[in-house]
């Protein structure tokens, strides 16, 4: 079976001399890891649509057990990120944590398209790294299966108030009249970060990124993300770790 679909490289390993293994995250079949032969031969095209954090057009031949890329031709290689390292690492965890919650062998149309506009705004560099962050990690869990409820307070149901808790390992904002009948660990997040939580997740698609917070705010929000995927997925992620020591 032949067939022709986009995606983003989002894993690499070099096998024999001129061949690849690649992990691509697909519009039309999802996570798919697929051979191709001369990828490394500078004279392919092949070669240039089969990087890491490269969009490309592919056509893949699929037998009874391997996909197998027989054309590639790639569309967007997301330039301004090579150039900085912390943000190329930032984006190596964005492609490592899809690999863990995208859908496989599935369309995956929606998760594609949060990949390329966070690697897109993560480049053009008018936003924050670690409100990109913290937005690309909260959507893509609420996508994948794991959404918090953040609407109103799990205890009374109030939508506002300043001493606003969130639990991560339950995924529920509680406020500060309630949090004395919680004992699970809670981070003071506030009415702003409860805000900008609000918005990664509930917002529509094209104003995802468009938000604010305040640089003392900003940390607590990314700490809140990153403390709810752990809760919820209970691994580490090697590029998140190499990122924060980029980032310190």
């Amino acid at each position: 079976m032949k067939f022709s679909t986009d995606g983003l490289v989002i894993r690499e390993q070099n096998i024999k001399e001129q061949d690849k293994v690649i992990t691509i995250l697909t519009r039309s079949n999802g996570i798919i890891t697929a051979f191709i032969h001369g990828a490394k031969s500078i004279k392919s095209p092949k070669s240039a649509a089969s990087g890491l954090l490269t969009y490309s057009r592919f056509v893949i031949y699929k037998n009874r057990e391997h996909y197998i890329i027989d054309e590639g031709n790639a569309q967007e290689v997301f330039m301004p990120l090579r150039r900085d390292i912390e943000k190329l690492t930032l984006a190596q965890y964005f492609c490592e944590l899809l690999s863990e919650l995208a859908p496989e062998e599935d369309t995956a149309e929606e998760h594609l398209r949060l990949a390329l506009n966070a690697l897109y705004v993560l480049g053009k560099g008018n936003r924050s790294p670690t409100v990109v962050k913290s937005a690309f990690e909260l959507r893509l869990m609420s996508m994948s299966g794991y959404m918090p409820n953040l609407i109103c307070c799990d205890g009374c149901a109030c939508y506002e108030h300043e001493m606003m808790y969130f639990l991560p390992e339950k995924g529920i904002i509680v406020c500060g009249d309630c949090i004395g009948n919680y004992n699970q660990h809670k981070i003071l997040t506030g009415s702003g970060v409860t805000h900008a939580m609000r918005h990664c997740i509930y917002s529509e698609f094209k104003k995802l990124f468009a938000f604010n917070l305040t640089k003392d705010a900003q940390p607590v929000l990314e700490y809140a993300s990153e403390e709810y995927i752990h809760s919820q997925i209970n691994r580490k992620f090697k590029t998140l770790e190499f990122y924060r020591s980029i980032k310190s």
